[in-house]
């Protein structure tokens, strides 16, 4: 089933007029930052530096020792005070690297910068390895990985969509350093050993069309490509369906394709060119319950009560706290999250109380689905611990973007009760 069937094809306020011309904040804590020790799921992590022992922003702090090969590198200037669990964006207490401020944010390069005009291919795939860039529009996956094995793909796809509802961190970042946008292209596509890289942007934003159009020389292969602002259009599924017209099953790669955020790519500009590693994120903090939202510029492991504080503050007594954006993000239950690699948004909104009512079987959830999924069989199926029947309906398919939940008249959190069903499933195979 096409996602561009009907009322398939779902526009959504998105509320950015909150943030988007409002000038990037580029704030510090008061005294610490606790850098998450993890990766994914996983919590295996050899740390590099002794406890109090003096850092530098770019000391490298701790690197996986099973899975995918991730580096982490210190974020701020100080003193490492050793490893604390206290709650993450997942929901649960996570081992967190603490580094107290010394004020200075003196830095050191993380890694030598590079010409990846006189490296090959491989050498440029092993150079974003070292370098720990992970994917920023929030999945967190190691890129090198997508660039293994590039048999059969002929175009890159950088996603500057941001479909997302409230969310402009991408949309800012991209205005800061469209330059190095344009150089993590260049180095995508000599990576994805490609002749074609589209940088796609919502019609809506002409603005960045025109900024990144300025930048992009002609005849290298890289071209912007306006995409409609319908969500989830920043799903690379929807992206390789609407720029490429092709459809694939489980990756892009199988559609001559691979799909990159606009920020990871301006994270591969930077680490070529300046040596840079990923120490700073551009978070959108914004929503109704905030009283000054504003996109800000963080170092990784920075506090959400810290960073709410110093927009502001609430400006309701009940709030609900969402770790990115209102349709993918996750409720938490406290603000002492931090902001990790892979953070894009602190979305804060006033508490509503569910008032829920009972399904209708309209069967909307299982129209807008872009997955092409029956959220509500899927329920049913959580409902009465019916795992076969979880599996036979794909639950392992949704991508949460949260369109059931949206555009359910019951107001039930649709969304959720599919997550219940992914995780028995997941927990089935690990069994």
């Amino acid at each position: 089933m096409s996602l561009f069937l009907g009322a398939m094809r779902q526009h959504i306020p998105g509320r950015k007029e909150l943030t988007e011309h409002v000038e990037v904040k580029h704030l510090l804590p008061a005294k610490e930052v606790f850098i998450p020790l993890i990766h994914g799921a996983n919590t295996s992590f050899e740390v590099l530096v002794e406890e109090g022992e003096e850092v530098k922003v770019g000391t490298k702090l701790a690197q996986t020792t099973a899975g995918l090969f991730v580096p982490i590198y210190s974020s701020v200037s100080g003193t490492y005070k050793g490893v604390v669990k206290r709650m993450h964006s997942s929901l649960r207490p996570q081992p967190h690297m603490v580094i107290e401020l010394d004020g200075n944010q003196e830095s050191v390069q993380a890694f030598e910068p590079k010409n990846y005009e006189t490296m090959t291919r491989e050498e440029c795939v092993d150079f974003i390895k070292q370098a720990g860039i992970i994917g920023l529009g929030g999945a967190g996956f190691p890129t090198n990985v997508k660039y293994g094995k590039v048999d059969g793909v002929d175009t890159i796809l950088i996603n500057a969509v941001e479909c997302e509802p409230y969310i402009t961190a991408d949309y800012k970042m991209i205005f800061d350093f469209s330059e190095q946008l344009i150089l993590g292209a260049k180095i995508m596509k000599k990576m994805g050993d490609v002749e074609k890289v589209y940088i796609c942007i919502k019609e809506s934003h002409p603005d960045l069309i025109e900024k990144v159009k300025s930048v992009c020389p002609s005849g290298t292969g890289i071209e912007v490509r306006p995409v409609p602002d319908v969500y989830p259009m920043g799903w690379e599924r929807v992206l390789v369906r609407e720029v490429l017209k092709k459809e694939y099953g489980m990756l892009p790669s199988e559609a001559g394709a691979i799909v990159g955020n606009a920020s990871t790519a301006i994270a591969i500009g930077r680490a070529f060119s300046e040596g840079k590693a990923i120490t700073e994120k551009y978070v959108t903090i914004s929503g109704e319950a905030v009283k000054n939202p504003a996109t800000v510029c963080v170092p990784v492991g920075m506090a959400a009560n810290e960073i709410i504080a110093q927009c502001g503050g609430y400006t309701e007594e009940s709030v609900r706290i969402i770790s990115g954006g209102p349709m993918m993000g996750r409720v938490v239950v406290n603000d002492l999250f931090v902001v990790d690699r892979a953070t894009n948004a602190i979305t804060v909104l006033k508490h509503q109380p569910d008032n829920n009512i009972a399904c209708l079987r309209c069967g909307r959830c299982s129209d807008h689905c872009p997955s092409g999924l029956q959220p509500v069989r899927i329920a049913a199926a959580v409902k009465a611990n019916n795992i076969e029947e979880m599996e036979k309906r794909g639950a392992l398919s949704c991508i949460e973007c949260g369109l059931c939940t949206y555009i359910c008249p019951s107001k039930i959190d649709v969304t959720e009760n599919v997550r219940k069903a992914k995780r028995v499933l997941i927990l089935k195979k690990k069994k």
